[in-house]
């Protein structure tokens, strides 16, 4: 059976309505999410319930910290950036009552010997050897450190006060660790920003992430916080209460590890931990004397493959894990947002059809270039459908725009427009991987450390290279 072209155009603008009615309805609802995140954005400042503090540097390191702080850092084939990390932490945080904790294998001498390298010494430095050949997982790495600490305290006889994660690849800000130890007077957990650096040659792969953390740590957790609910960690540049901490352990049923060893997200999971259990999350932004953000910063990955391998093990740990290990939430404003941190997946599959619409819809306009009748025309329904999509789709244009500038100046925000389809691509193929992977999972495969390779630093930069 012989199809004619007319026959085929004619399927081919069915498909293209179907791909509208689809594409075109979830968007709008997604929309309408991420809108009643910006009216309440705009409401909580209009009413002076959220605001940006000021710090000055110079006097939150000579102020002594409340109490002893333990700064924890699992490292796995981190040779390459852990002894900047390592050295900058000592030299911006100078108190005396910090100890750095550094988790690594013993089948990892290059980290190990750089870890040993950077401390020169130092006694705040405390290098933790797992026992276990590496990777495990970086949450089974947390819980040795966190068994470190407690050894040291029984030892000493002196408790801690806060436990601050970190990564090998991170540059603190001098001010944070002040500001996150005052802000434990009235919460159990505190987060701050993280404003990923953008390497000159990652324009556009390693850019998507500035632009994403630059809305969603200026306006979406400052929401969540101000709102009460549970807050994520993001794994680094967040404190938590000791007590707390151990709570969770308790909570559990693993007396001596907080952290699930078979969770790719421990950091996401712990911070809605403790809300469950009653403590209080926040979401803490400062600005120092230069007007910069008291945030974390580090290079994320520059390649598309990286950058795939990390978005697949977030999607897998908060949609897949996430469900699974923390189930829903009674309220409606934890409902919410368990809902929207769960929606990956499925916005993934939309993208997925709005980018086979875009295909069908370039072939039926090429057809009619060439002088082929369109068999049928979109209906008002699907035509009022697509032009709904087009504002709500400049109205986040828009946010990304000016969300990223403010952070990173006017030409980054403006290339964040150009970064757009990149992070559709990557969450498109990252929920792929991510469905596979929890498949696997689910038929017994362990939970893997697939953890992304830094050859570089942020505090390599020459000043004024980059803001963040």
């Amino acid at each position: 059976m012989e199809i004619d072209g007319s026959q085929l155009l004619a399927a081919l603008a069915l498909v293209e309505r179907e791909l509208v009615l689809f594409a075109g309805t979830f968007f709008i609802i997604g929309a309408l999410d991420d809108l009643g995140v910006d009216f309440a954005w705009a409401w909580l400042r209009l009413k002076g319930r959220v605001r940006t503090e000021s710090i000055e540097t110079a006097i939150a390191r000579d102020t002594a910290l409340i109490g002893p702080a333990a700064v924890v850092i699992p490292a796995w084939r981190e040779a390459a950036v852990i002894g900047t990390t390592v050295r900058h932490m000592l030299a911006v945080w100078p108190y005396a009552e910090m100890r750095v904790y550094v988790g690594t294998y013993r089948n990892d001498p290059a980290t190990i010997a750089a870890v040993q390298r950077a401390a020169r010494g130092d006694p705040r430095v405390r290098l933790i050897v797992h026992s276990a050949f590496g990777p495990t997982t970086k949450a089974d790495c947390l819980n040795r450190l966190y068994r470190a600490i407690a050894q040291d305290e029984e030892r000493e006889g002196a408790r801690m006060r806060m436990v601050v994660m970190h990564d090998a690849e991170d540059m603190v800000h001098p001010a944070a660790l002040a500001l996150l130890d005052r802000a434990l007077n009235s919460a159990d957990f505190v987060q701050l920003p993280v404003l990923p650096a953008i390497p000159a040659d990652g324009q556009f792969i390693a850019g998507h992430y500035a632009d994403e953390f630059a809305e969603a740590h200026a306006k979406a957790m400052v929401v969540r916080s101000a709102l009460g609910a549970g807050l994520p960690g993001a794994g680094v540049g967040c404190a938590i209460d000791r007590t707390a901490l151990e709570r969770v352990a308790r909570a559990a049923g693993r007396h001596g590890a907080p952290f699930a060893a078979d969770s790719l997200t421990e950091d996401y999971e712990l911070g809605l931990s403790i809300a469950q259990g009653g403590g209080r999350t926040m979401f803490l932004r400062a600005r120092d004397e230069n007007g910069r953000l008291v945030a974390t910063s580090s290079y994320f990955p520059a390649e598309l493959g990286d950058a795939v391998r990390q978005k697949t093990r977030w999607l897998h740990g908060i949609a897949f894990q996430g469900w699974d290990r923390l189930g829903w939430a009674r309220s409606a404003r934890e409902l919410w947002m368990r809902l929207r941190d769960r929606r990956g997946p499925f916005t993934a599959l939309v993208l997925a059809a709005a980018y086979a619409l875009l295909v069908v819809s370039g072939i039926l306009m090429l057809a009619g270039f060439a002088g082929a009748d369109r068999p049928y025309r979109l209906d008002p329904v699907a035509e009022t459908i697509v032009v709904v999509n087009i504002a709500f789709f400049a109205w986040r244009a828009l946010n990304r725009l000016a969300f990223t500038a403010r952070e990173y100046g006017l030409v980054q925000g403006l290339l964040a427009l150009a970064r757009i389809p990149i992070a559709n691509i990557i969450a498109i193929i990252a929920a792929r991987r991510a469905m596979v992977a929890y498949w696997r999972t689910l038929r017994g495969g362990p939970a893997i450390w697939d953890k992304t390779e830094h050859f570089d630093h942020p505090a390599h930069l020459r000043s004024g290279d980059a803001r963040a």
